[in-house]
């Protein structure tokens, strides 16, 4: 299962001139926010996960020539994969000395893809251009660009840039990555807007968001359809219990002078209650049964509509079953209310 990047919030800057695009200027302005209070921790992008920019270009291991699957690259400075909370499974992150070309982190698919499934940690790969690149780090697969696309064969490459003499490249616009100690990154959006230019006055935040925002952007089909799927389950539910409610209290009616007579020979009031529902509960209970059941063979049919969601987790089968039942509970209990107070001498005079 592949990781869903975490909440931080992002902010879309820009210079206004060359001297400040050098990352050095950007790592400055980091650094200032890093020092702000309530910001826990501060990285640098290319641009934000989801944001549906993408950077792409074809690969070669070992000499070989290119082959006809694209990678995927995204500039990140050293921190950005802690801040995401994304899962470094082997290797180290970035160091301030890394540069692009030189250093690259790889996710699970590049692995597969480029090298057989093998750890590429301390491997290498060339980039279109002889931009040759070793492998420090292996982490989780995520989403690169839309939650509706594959996963795709990423490499993380240092934030900062060098051309082929090694002196660092201007960067016109990236993304300032920042996680707050507030469940609410945006809590501190104005004092982030503020801080940036306080930090270097050349820079300018062109927009700020989150990156929670981002992904639900791309789920507003999955959310509205789970959200009428919700509503056709409760008004599905609601006649099951009106339905429910009928069957019982019509058969309480129908019952009246057995129970009448049960009371006056000594039944407890317990005793009649079970009387009355057992039957009803030992239907329900099998249509419950049944539809796990359904449920259970139509795992492989379902599984590929659900996110994060096991078919098979116990938590996922026992709420809609626990739920069926406390209806069923509730919508017997005026039958059984009724079935309790029925008066034997009245019913008896009456018969």
């Amino acid at each position: 299962m592949a990781d869903l990047p975490s909440r931080p919030a992002t902010l879309g800057a820009s210079p206004s001139t060359t001297l400040a695009r050098s990352p050095v200027a950007w790592e400055q302005v980091a650094e200032h926010l890093r020092q702000t209070p309530g910001v826990e921790k501060v990285a640098l992008a290319g641009w934000p996960i989801f944001s549906r920019n993408s950077m792409n270009n074809f690969v070669s291991i070992n000499g070989a020539p290119p082959g006809p699957v694209l990678a995927y690259y995204l500039n990140v400075s050293p921190g950005w994969t802690n801040v995401m909370k994304l899962a470094l499974l082997d290797g180290r992150d970035f160091r301030a000395t890394d540069t692009n070309p030189g250093a690259a982190i790889v996710n699970e698919s590049f692995a597969r893809q480029f090298f057989n499934g093998e750890n590429p940690v301390g491997k290498t790969f060339e980039r279109v251009r002889g931009r040759f690149y070793q492998i420090v780090g292996l982490v989780r697969d995520a989403p690169y660009r839309s939650l509706r696309e594959p996963i795709y064969p990423v490499a993380y490459v240092p934030f900062q840039t060098v051309d082929d003499h090694g002196a660092l490249q201007p960067i016109g616009y990236g993304a300032f990555i920042v996680r707050t100690s507030s469940a609410n990154p945006l809590a501190l959006a104005s004092t982030l807007r503020k801080e940036v230019p306080r930090a270097r006055s050349e820079f300018r935040v062109s927009n700020i968001g989150t990156q929670e925002e981002l992904n639900r952007g791309q789920t507003i089909r999955e959310r509205l359809l789970a959200m009428l799927a919700m509503f056709f389950a409760g008004v599905a539910l609601l006649l099951a219990g009106i339905g429910l409610y009928g069957v019982l209290d019509y058969g309480v009616l129908q019952r009246r002078r057995e129970i009448g007579i049960r009371m006056a020979i000594g039944a407890q009031a317990g005793d009649i209650a079970r009387r009355v529902t057992v039957d009803v509960f030992r239907m329900v209970v099998a249509g419950a049964a049944a539809g796990l059941a359904l449920g259970m063979a139509s795992v492989r049919y379902i599984e590929a509509l659900l996110y994060e969601v096991k078919t098979t987790e116990p938590a996922m089968l026992a709420i809609p079953a626990l739920t069926i039942l406390a209806a069923a509970l509730l919508t017997a209990m005026p039958a059984v209310i009724r079935a309790v107070r029925i008066d034997p001498v009245a019913m008896l005079r009456s018969e």
